[in-house]
């Protein structure tokens, strides 16, 4: 039980009181929560994502096995939703909302957060790339899974060209394979947006599950529930080492699979009239219940 409280008050508690601090501002403040989201998307998370790739000892090899894990976790957690959907005959626009609130997770303001907490900066490297892939599949595949059929998902894939964090790789491994080095006048400005990243994104957390709703819908949200905190977790401990994920990469991966529902599902679901209220619940329900689920994950990767 010591053990338990000790990872819990330095790895989520942390996170929970910043999130708590946007919460709270949100409430107080009339703050434009979508300006703080366009801020992170457009400059703070590319400036993190390139520092991270940049400076950080990522293998080509290990950034393959790391996008190809975090695309498969989203695939199979999708047609895992879509089967239990179809298991409470639900309608089809729950069935999407289910889906949406159980393939894509939390993998940036959470995510990020807890992994630096819990593995240092290494960790924070390998995890940005799992939040850029599911990002990417967020804005696409997610798009599509919203639409439910009213949008094609080429039409969706051309707005990856939008999502700076994409160019953001490609220049940090263009520049590591070339052996440059980043003059000082470009490093020190990417530092300092890069260290702004973090802290904007869970203050923005705490601003968006304000705004969320509350439980709706008892049968399809307890499935929710199950299917992004309980199963991604078991899935991702079996799956993880048959990527060649070993050590951090590992750590990471397992951590990541297992955040709760996507706050940018939540914005998807509201943007395309998909159970907006249902995502929301989602997104609120399982951040709640996160700290109970993966603090005894936490302790077992780290025992």
């Amino acid at each position: 039980m010591t053990a338990l409280v000790r990872i819990f008050a330095e790895n989520l508690l942390p996170i929970l009181i910043v999130a708590a601090i946007g919460l709270l501002l949100h409430r107080i403040l009339p703050i434009d929560v979508r300006t703080l989201s366009r801020l992170a998307l457009y400059v703070c998370i590319p400036a993190l994502v390139f520092q991270l790739l940049y400076r950080t000892d990522v293998t080509p090899l290990q950034l393959l096995r790391i996008v190809a894990f975090a695309a498969a976790m989203v695939a199979i957690m999708a047609v895992l939703a879509f089967l239990v959907g179809k298991a409470l005959r639900l309608e089809p626009l729950t069935l999407s909302g289910l889906v949406l609130a159980t393939a894509f997770m939390n993998s940036g303001n959470y995510g990020l957060s807890l992994n630096r907490l819990a593995f240092g900066e290494d960790g924070l490297a390998l995890a940005s790339l799992f939040f850029v892939t599911t990002s990417l599949l967020n804005n696409s595949l997610g798009i599509f899974i919203a639409r439910a059929g009213r949008e094609t998902l080429a039409h969706s894939l051309a707005g990856l060209v939008r999502v700076p964090a994409v160019y953001a790789i490609l220049l940090a491994v263009a520049l590591r394979a070339l052996r440059w080095d980043l003059p000082l006048t470009l490093s020190r400005p990417v530092e300092i947006l890069a260290s702004a990243a973090i802290p904007l994104m869970l203050l923005q957390l705490g601003m968006q599950l304000s705004r969320s709703a509350g439980p709706a819908r008892r049968a399809p949200l307890v499935a929710a529930v199950v299917l992004r905190l309980i199963v991604p977790a078991a899935l991702a401990w079996i799956l993880a080492p048959l990527f060649g994920l070993a050590d951090v990469a590992r750590q990471v991966a397992i951590v990541e699979a297992s955040m709760p529902t996507a706050l940018l599902s939540s914005i998807i679901a509201t943007e395309f009239d998909t159970e907006a209220d249902f995502v929301g619940s989602a997104v609120l329900v399982t951040t709640i219940l996160s700290p109970l689920t993966l603090t005894p994950l936490l302790l077992l990767l780290t025992s």
